[in-house]
């Protein structure tokens, strides 16, 4: 059965995939030029990933949707398992959001230029300054039951482990007042780690938390948010994935 999927990836789903690549970024760029990115930056690329993983035939679950209030603002904060964790979130966590990402995403061909477009969020640690500009664009961007999104760990896992959640995510939602809402990735690492060369057939699981409301402000807080946040994502792993290991490129 490898075989054949594998066969099936190269004749079939590859040149899809890239044809939807292409006219998901060129609809989100033309709709979001013509007003509107709220709506050209999320619904396309929730189409495309929702293609995407049916035509690879991977099956998703979705757990805890029901836990969100739709006119409600959130930062969700789920771990980087690997490359399908993008078409998780885009395609089956069922919320509007802006994504918070790297800054050398930009240069992606066709994809950069469409994030850009859609107001997604490229972080710059090159200074204060910088930095200060895209918390700036973050608090901007989250209006009228929009969220963000952010990898708290900064890097995929190369084990299937978490890493340690770095702390930007949780001061922008103490900065904001806002809940945070752990999210946890499960199956994505099976599908294609970060090492892997081939997607893998493999069942993936999004699991919503409770969100985490604000216990007050300042330094304790974002303290016990980030312990609070990740106990709730390490729960809904399996056991052989339970347990911090950091990656080398955490720091970075």
């Amino acid at each position: 059965m490898k075989i054949f999927y594998a066969i099936y990836q190269v004749c079939v789903a590859l040149p899809l995939f890239l044809a939807l690549t292409i006219l998901t970024a060129l609809v989100t760029i033309v709709g979001s030029l013509l007003g509107g990115a709220h709506v050209w930056g999320y619904y396309p690329g929730k189409v495309w990933s929702r293609l995407v993983c049916h035509i690879l035939l991977l099956p998703v679950k979705v757990r805890g949707r029901d836990k969100l209030d739709r006119k409600t603002s959130y930062i969700f904060v789920p771990n980087h398992q690997g490359a399908f964790d993008i078409f998780l979130i885009y395609g089956f966590l069922g919320r509007n959001f802006k994504w918070m990402m790297k800054k050398s995403l930009r240069k992606i061909p066709f994809v950069g230029k469409a994030c850009e477009s859609a107001g997604h969020i490229f972080v710059d640690r090159s200074g204060p300054k910088k930095m200060l500009e895209t918390i700036r664009q973050a608090k901007s961007s989250l209006t009228d039951g929009v969220s963000l999104v952010v990898f708290p760990e900064g890097a995929r896992t190369f084990t299937g482990h978490m890493g340690y959640f770095k702390k930007g995510a949780f001061q922008l939602a103490d900065d904001l007042h806002l809940a945070v809402v752990p999210v946890t990735i499960d199956g994505s690492f099976e599908v294609l780690s970060r090492t892997g060369k081939w997607v893998s057939w493999h069942r993936m699981t999004l699991t919503i938390h409770d969100p985490i409301a604000p216990k007050g402000q300042g330094t304790d807080n974002i303290k016990a948010t980030m312990a609070e946040a990740y106990a709730a994502v390490e729960s809904a792993l399996p056991e052989k994935y339970r347990g911090m290991v950091k990656n080398d490129d955490q720091d970075r």
